[in-house]
């Protein structure tokens, strides 16, 4: 009949027994094989890797490379046409963390074989986090797409919150067959790096540089577009574009500028080692002077910060000086020095940057009572040898703006080398 029949005629206390042994030797083998299978070695997989992070149910894609030099990692991340380099990467079993270059932001995931899941975090921010994914072997944003070109040109743009307010800009796009990039101009500064795709009359743009998530999405009719942008955990516009070749913004040197009575700028705020410095100082006595306002968190700064490291590597023997006043994220001197040094180490930045106050553009205002406001993050203050304020510029047109860097570039070295000169 079979064992389990005669089940039925041993004694009650010998088939407990064996039942209870059964039971045991049973366990013992599941757990032996889960612990094998908790062992099994994972292995970080070397090349491209897709990304995506999802925000208010959007997902923004982006590539970066994985690179290996005996024990040490490093990742690239690649933003359209900029890549940043990391090295802050950790590796600890099958668990995967990076820093995200200057910014206080990091990517935690453990690792699948060809997959890592996980989140991306901004640390100096309770609660922001935000579910990532990446799959190995994808190297680029996007599968194969054939783009609609009638999206290229300049686009006259205005933004709407949900609180009514506006803001308007300039639309820049560039596409082909393959590729769809571009930017957006502002007052305070540009969007940096798009890029993207455009399907018959939908076009698509993206940006992650670390601290930024950026998703636009623009439906065109005739020469309008209506769209939508999806900025970080929470931000969100609406916008409407008009191809416009002619537009252009407002002076950038017009928007900020010294209430009437003043001719010059003072401060004192303190240095990396807490002590207080002025432009009264010697060092910046009879000497050309920039003084730039800035935060390590804003891309468009760090975009400035890199320019005005190169440019004071170049001439400060020509008797210039630069002196940064960085606004932080928080109201902690030992946490804003900890920013602004991983920055000018990151960076190449050895003139002075000192810790001014908190990342808004109210404090801003207020440590510098002598300007009409600030309004953006990066702000650049240019000062003549005897002090006086000859040039104030707000914001700044990166390198993803083409033209608008090159000619800001001409025309600061037209500038500075006059004031040299006088």
């Amino acid at each position: 009949m079979g064992l389990c029949l005669n089940f039925y005629l041993w004694p009650r206390k010998l088939f407990l027994m064996f039942l209870r042994k059964f039971l045991f030797l049973l366990s013992c083998s599941l757990l032996f094989m889960q612990c094998k299978e908790e062992k099994k070695p994972v292995f970080l997989k070397t090349g491209f890797w897709r990304g995506t992070i999802e925000t208010q149910n959007q997902s923004i894609p982006f590539n970066f490379n994985i690179s290996k030099t005996g024990d040490r990692i490093q990742i690239t991340l690649i933003n359209g046409k900029e890549t940043i380099n990391i090295d802050e990467v950790s590796l600890l079993d099958d668990s995967l963390s990076f820093t995200m270059h200057i910014f206080d932001a990091e990517i935690k995931a453990r690792i699948y074989d060809d997959s890592l899941k996980g989140y991306y975090k901004k640390n100096f921010t309770t609660g922001y986090s935000l579910p990532f994914e990446a799959v190995h072997g994808k190297n680029t944003r996007f599968d194969q797409v054939k783009n609609n070109n009638d999206f290229n040109g300049k686009w006259e743009t205005l933004f709407t919150n949900s609180e009514g307010d506006q803001n308007s800009g300039i639309g820049l796009f560039e596409l082909n067959d393959t590729t769809f990039t571009g930017t957006f101009l502002t007052t305070t500064g540009d969007y940096r790096y798009l890029e993207g795709y455009a399907l018959q009359d939908t076009m698509y743009l993206y940006s992650f540089d670390g601290d930024h998530l950026y998703k636009f999405r623009g439906v065109k009719s005739a020469d309008t577009i209506h769209g939508e942008f999806w900025s970080g955990k929470t931000g969100y516009k609406k916008f409407k574009a008009f191809k416009n070749e002619s537009i252009e913004l407002p002076d950038a040197y017009g928007l900020t500028y010294l209430k009437k009575g003043y001719e010059k700028i003072d401060f004192s705020f303190k240095d990396l080692q807490g002590n207080l410095v002025s432009l009264k100082d010697p060092r910046y006595q009879n000497k050309v002077v920039v003084v730039q306002i800035l935060g390590t968190w804003c891309p468009n700064c760090m975009d400035e910060t890199r320019f005005l490291a190169d440019w004071y590597r170049k001439n400060k023997h020509r008797g210039v000086e630069i002196i940064g006043l960085a606004y932080e994220r928080k109201p902690d001197f030992a946490y804003a020095k900890s920013r602004v040094q991983k920055m000018k180490k990151l960076m190449g930045v050895d003139y002075e940057v000192l810790i001014a106050g908190v990342a808004t553009t109210e404090s801003a205002s207020e440590s510098l009572p002598m300007l009409n406001q600030v309004i953006s993050f990066p702000t650049s203050i240019v000062i003549d040898k005897t002090g006086a304020v000859r040039k104030i510029h707000t914001g700044f047109n990166g390198p993803a703006t083409g033209k608008y860097y090159g000619d800001f570039v001409q025309e600061f070295n037209i500038l500075m080398d006059t004031l040299l000169k006088e």
